[in-house]
């Protein structure tokens, strides 16, 4: 499949003549040199499309990754994927679709763009809010123009993981006009200082749904802070299994194999996909 906008061409990915082993499945569409006036950068941006995209005219949520990287192929993947795409067919007979847009990171300038405080043990960072107002104010009106979107903040989602949950908790917070549903798989919010408490509490309640999950073999600094997120999201009137859903997996490790098993759980959940009952066999 082949897509040619205004933006540009959207090409199949991976190419059908590369000789690299993938793991690609479904449809995956690859925007190349995707330029951000913000950052004054640019990259290439991955599409997933549901299995439905081509022979329907709907309109589809659209969710938000960071990380674009390691969300649908092992061989660009840091480690494991997530499996996003695996786990989006599979779902999809259970009506879990959804258009999944993944923002590769820039090497070097992920801690940058990934946290809008400066960490001084890193030495980096600042650049969240250049990142979100790119994702806000370039990427997703490209991609509500180039693909059959529900464009209202009710159905658009960012989520992400460890310095990626970290920069989706406070898009979800600084935008919520944008964004109405926020996925926070393991967080960094020890980065910068700890001031994502301090901007959470201080913010207007923006409604919405946040998952926010840990595993308890992340240490005990990970488990103390997302215990004290999840505290502050109480507060703050977010009411749990309604629009908050709080999980804690048992022996999880801080890495892609551990968030490629949740993620199916944090999608039902922010998707609104209801589980689907057992049948019982006699």
């Amino acid at each position: 499949m082949e897509l040619v906008t205004e933006s540009g061409t959207w090409q199949q990915y991976p190419p059908e003549d590369d000789p690299q082993e993938h793991t690609v499945v479904g449809t995956v569409l690859r925007l190349e040199g995707v330029h951000s006036p913000q950052l004054d950068n640019q990259r290439d941006v991955y599409v997933y499309l549901p299995p439905s995209y081509r022979d329907t005219d709907r309109r589809y949520p659209v969710i938000y990754m960071h990380d674009g990287q390691n969300l649908f192929d092992r061989a660009t993947s840091f480690g494991e994927e997530w499996g996003v795409d695996q786990t989006l067919e599979e779902g999809a007979e259970e009506g879990m679709e959804a258009i999944v847009v993944g923002i590769p990171n820039l090497g070097p300038e992920r801690l940058n763009e990934y946290s809008p405080w400066w960490e001084p043990s890193h030495e980096s960072g600042g650049r969240g809010d250049a990142y979100v107002d790119f994702l806000a104010q370039t990427l997703k009106p490209l991609v509500d123009r180039d693909f059959r979107t529900f464009p209202e903040c009710e159905h658009t989602g960012i989520t992400g993981s460890s310095m990626g949950g970290l920069i989706s908790l406070y898009a979800f917070f600084r935008e919520p006009r944008v964004f109405g549903f926020a996925g926070v798989m393991s967080p960094a919010l020890w980065f910068g200082e700890r001031k994502i408490f301090d901007f959470v509490e201080a913010a207007p309640f923006p409604g919405g749904k946040i998952y926010l999950d840990v595993g308890t073999q992340e240490g005990d600094e990970e488990l103390t802070d997302v215990r004290r997120l999840r505290d502050l999201l109480l507060a703050k009137g977010y009411r749990k299994k309604k629009d908050f859903l709080y999980v804690v997996e048992m022996g999880g490790a801080h890495n892609e194999a551990a968030w490629a098993r949740r993620l199916k759980r944090e999608l039902r959940f922010l998707l609104g996909v209801p589980h689907q009952k057992q049948r019982r066999t006699s």
